[in-house]
């Protein structure tokens, strides 16, 4: 028989264990590199966890206490019990208001938490979801897999088996609560969303929908801090599923060549996309209490789609079709990294890198020189018109692809022609990549916080730069 002891013992610890799994929470520190002390972080569990497509439990780590105010004027403990009842694992970190927990230096603990959730050694947890995870400040919920637009199958036609479209989304995160209408930020993955044949089940599986976020892909891939910092500049941010529905690689026109579009998205479906996706904004910053100011911030293919919004021109086939139609698709300003802006360029210059496009372009789109106008239709260079297309900051690296560089150089002098105000973040790394330094950040978010001072129109239908 045990003894007294034992049977108090044992009851003690069965009485620890349930507590602790009934609270799913656990305490530790973690090294900032922000701050180069440590945080105190806890981790609390859902009771009703959302889990990805792997099993992988989608997580928000939750950044509190800060060094300085925050927009949204809910408690910390709200917005979290808020976020556990959405069904997020929640990891709170605490920066007892330090004073380097500010912008930008603070995108150097979004940037290290990104890597180490996507290996899978963040606070000594492994099973987070590479794709439903995010960093947020305090204050700010957010709005995830809000749906806006229907993808249409024939127009990449890949995989043969996907015949009924599946929903485009995106995920918008927002000061809840706020003392003030803030701007948001908008941009489009360069993680291209698809929907998947499995050959051993025999049947179409969500595998790879709503990768929009996958972190080795994007924030973890590329160190991209710049979305998830904006809120400690005030503003919100919103990231939407690429507009090319297929992987990167594939589609292809009814009936034609495998892989016609490999390494590029075609319109007027791309078009049609971007800017449902802004109508859909705009209208659901409504419900979230945005201001209806909207900014692009666009990389790689991301750029490439995102371009698509800046420009004045109107193309009836872009823009009847999607969702929110009542609603205006004009944008504020953009921040446009290395992408693809005019396609009548790209053989200007030989062997400058985009191989994939002098060869295949044609098969979609017929020759060149017999097809001018439909290939400039798939550019946004085309549909800068005048000088009301929305202000553009470029940002590119001298050593990236060469055609990278012709594309930017040609369309800011476009632009520059039209004066539309356009300004140049250049070698602020190498190669292909985005913006992480300090001084290189923070000139983005400078440049977006001038969208504070452009209004809309009386009617609330148009969106002009204040003269």
């Amino acid at each position: 028989m045990p003894s007294i002891f034992l049977k108090n013992l044992l009851a003690g610890t069965f009485l620890l264990v349930s507590i602790s799994l009934a609270a799913q929470q656990s305490n530790g520190l973690w090294k900032s590199k922000a701050t180069g002390g440590q945080i105190n972080f806890t981790i609390n569990d859902s009771p009703s966890p959302i889990k990805d497509f792997n099993g992988k439990y989608a997580t928000i780590v939750y950044l509190e206490n800060l060094g300085f105010k925050k927009v949204g004027r809910n408690s910390n403990e709200e917005d979290v019990d808020w976020l556990l009842s959405q069904g997020y694992r929640v990891i709170e970190l605490d920066y007892e208001n330090h004073e380097d927990a500010v912008s930008p230096k603070i995108n150097k603990d979004i940037i290290a938490i990104n890597d180490a959730i996507a290996e899978g050694t963040f606070c000594g947890v492994k099973n987070y979801s590479l794709t439903q995870s995010f960093v947020l400040f305090e204050g700010y919920r957010i709005a995830w897999n809000v749906p806006y637009f229907k993808d249409d199958p024939t127009v990449y036609n890949t995989p043969e088996h996907y015949t009924e479209g599946d929903s485009l989304r995106m995920d918008i995160i927002y000061p809840a609560n706020a003392m003030v209408k803030v701007p948001v930020i908008l941009s489009f993955s360069y993680s291209n969303s698809y929907a998947t044949y499995d050959e051993d089940k025999g049947k179409l599986t969500d595998a790879n929908k709503n990768k929009r976020t996958f972190l080795p892909y994007t924030f973890a891939g590329f160190d991209d801090s710049f979305l998830e910092g904006a809120p400690a500049r005030g503003m919100a941010w919103a990231i939407a599923d690429h507009p090319k529905y297929c992987p990167w690689g594939s589609g292809k026109p009814k009936d034609g060549r495998n892989d016609t579009y490999k390494s590029y998205m075609t319109n007027p479906d791309g078009a049609q996309k971007v800017k449902s996706a802004i109508r859909t904004l705009r209208a659901k910053g409504v419900e979230l209490g945005l201001s209806g100011k909207i900014g692009i911030y666009g990389f790689s293919r991301g750029s490439t789609a995102g371009s698509m919004a800046i420009g004045d021109r109107s193309v009836f086939a872009f823009e009847k079709a999607g969702f929110h139609l009542g609603v205006s698709d004009e944008v504020q300003a953009a921040a446009l990294g290395p992408g693809v802006f005019d396609y009548t360029l790209i053989y200007k210059v030989k062997d400058d890198g985009d191989g994939n496009l002098e060869s295949r372009c044609p098969w979609a789109w017929g020759p060149l020189e017999d097809n001018f106008e439909k290939w400039q239709s798939m550019g946004a260079a085309y549909l800068a018109e005048t000088e009301n297309t929305a202000p553009v900051l470029f940002f590119y690296n001298s050593d990236d692809e060469p055609y990278y560089q012709e594309q930017i150089i040609h369309f800011k002098e476009k632009l520059d022609k039209l004066s539309v105000p356009t300004s140049i973040l250049k070698n602020y790394g190498t190669g292909h990549s985005v913006p992480k330094t300090e001084t290189s950040l923070n000139k983005l978010y400078t440049f977006f916080l001038n969208l504070q001072v452009i209004e809309p129109q009386e009617n609330g239908k148009s969106f002009r730069r204040k003269n």
